[in-house]
């Protein structure tokens, strides 16, 4: 019998692990997970955008596996289009853990991904989209946020840093949601007890692939969950500090194509 493959399943980030600075995939990148590909390795996509924010960028990779979207909450068919899997959090719920961390550091600026393949994200008055080109429509009231089900929140302090933000709304929030810190910019309340791993798992599961027979790439706090269900972590050169601890290895940052070096050393 042939020896299984070791590194069956690729996981990998998109910001700031897998996109390089200017959103793009670069030619080395495609052709490193083409290598994997003839090797016998699947390719997983796990971020924290929602389905809509990453349709055109499935297209352009020819992409059709499964995608872990929106921090674990949704998990995506490309090829067939479809949602497999979408957990909500409660309206009520966000809404109250909103005004649990107002009640510590003052108002925030908020936005919501709304739940369903065809999802928008809604952004109050005050809020700045960390990546201006995700699609996102301004609302004039955060009543009108919870108008319909979403997916995870999205937080944002006039004057606290990420790491400060995230730190007192996990101390606010309690079991209400999930917190992660997913970038510059970028706290998040997300359904309680999901998160990048809880979705790995349940692709890997989908895939028939274990955890140790995972190598998983990413970049920022919100990535250690799937780290915790990897057998190989690798973090980004430009990774945040608490990603580095918890790696077997770091590469090179994403604007020099970190991912595709280590690809090419494992399936070379």
């Amino acid at each position: 019998m042939p020896t299984p493959l070791a590194h069956a399943l690729v996981a990998t980030d998109l910001d700031g692990t897998l996109l390089r600075p200017d959103d793009t995939v670069s030619a080395r990148s495609r052709t490193a997970l083409g290598r994997a590909a003839a090797a016998g390795a699947r390719h997983l996509i796990v971020t924290g955008r929602p389905v809509p924010g990453i349709r055109a960028l499935l297209a352009d990779l020819a992409y059709t596996g499964l995608v872990v979207c929106g921090q674990g909450a949704q998990l995506y068919d490309a090829g067939a289009g479809r949602l497999l899997r979408s957990t909500t959090l409660d309206r009520e719920a966000a809404d109250t853990a909103l005004g649990k961390i107002e009640a510590e550091v003052g108002a925030v600026f908020a936005a919501v991904d709304q739940d369903g393949a065809d999802g928008v994200t809604l952004i109050e008055t005050g809020y700045r989209m960390p990546n201006p080109t995700l699609p996102a429509q301004r609302v004039d009231s955060r009543d009108t946020l919870w108008a319909k089900p979403v997916i995870k929140v999205l937080v944002r302090h006039p004057e606290l840093g990420d790491d400060a933000l995230a730190a007192v709304a996990r101390g606010a929030v309690g079991d209400l949601a999930t917190v992660t810190m997913a970038g510059p910019g970028t706290v998040e309340l997300a359904p309680y007890g999901v998160d990048k791993g809880t979705g790995l798992t349940t692709a890997g599961e989908l895939l028939g692939v274990g955890a140790e027979r995972i190598v998983a790439f990413g970049d920022m706090p919100n990535d250690l969950p799937m780290f915790a269900g990897s057998g190989l972590r690798v973090a980004m050169g430009n990774a945040h500090p608490e990603l580095r601890a918890a790696a077997d290895e770091v590469t090179l940052t994403n604007a020099e194509d970190g991912v595709a070096v280590v690809l090419e050393r494992l399936y070379g």
